[in-house]
């Protein structure tokens, strides 16, 4: 019962501060004149934001039902979508990279790319602007810097804490520039700070296997520092009129369904749930587990966090999908 009510209570404060999102977002006074509906949707930054030719994902793919076993699975991409994907569909809008339905007009741009840091964002945009302009109907979203920590973390400990602290701010600050870049140029923007990379199943494992002695640091709670001081950084560093650039708090939003799996609708929070690599993972590749019990457990891709030892679930792609969607929605672009 306690557990119920603290999960309760961290829901009422999450939507607290969704609510206050929403009214910042309005700026002082006058209020919003009528809901953003963008016409275009660009989706910039790392395989968070990926859908490949072929409609593959890097989370947890969807299959096409079959009813007969001899027919070869087939992707169903516009299930399980990844978080733009829900933002472009609630706007009516489509990606080419999955569009089973033949729409004629699609309205999606995806230059996202697979291990994208901060410095490719800028050259997303170089090559955007090289054959085309922003406009105040284009919703940008911009999605990056887990690749920034986890190659800040590689260095560790030939470089020191303090100085890939200072390196997680530099990187903070350069995408914070990109961002500002799009709205400069007439677009409108939408992005997400990055999960806390110390709760992921690659933070767990080399927790364990690089125990903390002496001096040494728990390598958890230092990929949770570089996190947080690229998020912080990033943050505080776009331009902040209320008006150009709505945020997705997906640091916060990690902490807080790890913090309480349960209240959010995730059975686990620790463990990968595919047993291939992405981007082929489907519902027919999740992993199983037998307890000594001899009770199996297969992972699931709505309610299990991560996809593998870094990257989201269905169930997280959702949850930012929904905020994203709700937050450029009541923008005052």
């Amino acid at each position: 019962m306690k557990m119920f009510k603290q999960g309760a209570r961290l829901r009422t404060l999450w939507c607290g501060a969704a609510a206050v999102l929403m009214l910042s977002a309005c700026g002082g006074g006058g209020g919003q004149v009528e809901p953003f509906k963008p016409t275009r949707i660009i989706a910039l930054g790392d395989e968070t934001s990926l859908i490949t030719a072929a409609g593959k994902k890097y989370s947890v793919n969807a299959l096409v039902a079959q009813t007969d076993a001899t027919l070869s699975d087939k992707l169903d991409c516009k299930t399980n979508p990844i978080w733009v994907q829900t933002v472009a569909t609630n706007f009516g809008l489509v990606f080419p990279q999955c569009n089973p339905d033949n729409v004629v007009t699609t309205n999606g741009l995806m230059y996202a790319q697979v291990g994208a840091k901060t410095a490719d964002v800028k050259a997303q945009i170089d090559a955007h602007l090289a054959s085309g302009s922003f406009n105040p109907k284009d919703l940008v979203t911009v999605l990056a810097g887990m690749h920034d920590v986890l190659e800040l973390y590689q260095q560790f400990p030939a470089q020191s804490q303090g100085t890939l602290l200072a390196l997680a701010e530099q990187r903070g600050q350069a995408l914070a520039e990109q961002v500002n870049r799009v709205v400069n140029s007439n677009g409108r923007a939408i992005f997400v700070l990055i999960p806390d990379m110390g709760l992921t199943p690659f933070a767990l494992t080399e927790k364990a296997s690089k125990p903390a002695t002496g001096s040494d640091l728990n390598r958890a709670a230092f990929l949770t520092s570089l996190s947080a001081r690229f998020n912080s950084k990033l943050r505080l560093s776009v331009i902040n009129d209320g008006r150009l650039i709505g945020l997705v708090n997906g640091g916060e939003m990690s902490q807080l369904i790890v913090a309480f799996p349960g209240g959010y609708g995730f059975a686990n929070i620790d463990k990968p749930a595919c047993n291939v690599a992405l981007p082929d993972c489907t519902t027919k590749t999740l992993t199983s587990t037998t307890d000594a019990a001899g009770v199996v457990t297969k992972a699931d891709a709505l309610t299990w966090l991560w996809a593998d030892d870094t990257r989201f679930g269905a169930g997280m792609h959702a949850r930012l999908g929904s905020t994203a969607y709700q937050a450029a929605s009541i923008h005052p672009f």
